[in-house]
């Protein structure tokens, strides 16, 4: 019997997030859940994994892990809120010991804070396989938006983060700290290297002038055919020039700071200063 998949969508941050299931044992995982957060207030609220819970224990699901494709730099991650409540192990790429390494030299943390990504229950290298009831999952390492961006593999389907997007998006921006297009164009190539039918499963969509509906999915042979940063490149160096002065014309996204200190640290805040209370940093820069 095939997975069964069911996405869940956080308008607010153009999320996708996935409950992915074996319908045979009802073992399962979730991908890339989100903690919404507000911050004008500070304040952090739980819609969204609340629905994510309900669903889960309607459809009897037990979920065994709770995967991140890469540290978040637009959402905080749901996975410690869902831990709480519906258990899982909490599962991210190995190499999130580079982002954790880089971002602790921005925001100067804590000496305690360790570079090793033991705030996490797994750390999954490429190429490593884990069942999850009758279904077998793949880790396929996509670096070059982040470091530490995996893509995990289940039947015909690859939940890629984000490294693609739709076909009339593009590619994912990599001028965050050890990003590299360069890096990415070989990420992309392992993805596309996949059967055409493979269903390419996102993180995020943002819709478009002439497609206005949010699309969680699209395939190897959709993007090799559309991608508009794909499709008319000849060359690797191509694309670096391409993806480089796209990059340099972005602007950060909205929750950058939060999202990554929280995101690197397994969905757990910094810890308390002083006076009992929490706070995210944000680095000023003067030009």
């Amino acid at each position: 019997m095939a997975a069964v998949i069911k996405h869940f969508f956080d308008v607010s941050t153009f999320t996708f997030t996935y409950v992915v299931h074996d319908p045979e044992t009802r073992a399962g995982v979730v991908i890339d859940p989100v903690l919404n957060y507000e911050p004008a207030a500070g304040r952090c609220t739980t819609d969204s994994v609340k629905t994510l819970i309900e669903y889960v224990e309607s459809e009897n699901i037990r979920i065994e892990y709770l995967l991140e494709t890469h540290i978040h730099a637009d959402h905080l991650s749901g996975t410690r809120v869902l831990q709480e409540a519906i258990g899982g192990k909490i599962c991210i790429g190995s190499e999130v010991v580079q982002v954790q390494a880089a971002f602790s030299d921005i925001f100067n943390v804590e000496h305690s804070f360790a570079t090793n990504g033991s705030q996490f229950d797994r750390l999954l290298a490429d190429g490593e396989s884990f069942a999850v009831g009758k279904l077998q999952f793949r880790v396929l390492h996509t670096p070059g938006h982040t470091p530490a961006c995996v893509s995990y593999l289940v039947e015909d389907c690859v939940f890629v983060g984000d490294t693609l997007f739709m076909p009339d998006y593009g590619t994912a921006r990599t001028d965050f700290p050890a990003g590299s297009a360069s890096t990415l164009y070989q990420s992309i190539q392992k993805i596309l290297s996949l059967p055409d039918q493979t269903r390419i499963f996102l993180c995020h969509d943002y819709g478009s002038e002439t497609r206005p509906e949010f699309c969680e999915q699209t395939t190897v042979g959709e993007e090799k055919a559309n991608n508009i940063h794909l499709r008319d490149i000849d060359s690797e160096e191509d694309f670096i020039s391409m993806r480089e002065t796209r990059d340099a014309m972005l602007k950060a996204p909205a929750l950058l700071y939060p999202s990554v200190q929280f995101n690197m640290r397994s969905a757990n805040f910094p810890p308390a200063e002083g006076n009992g209370a929490q706070y995210f940093k944000i680095p000023i820069r003067l030009t």
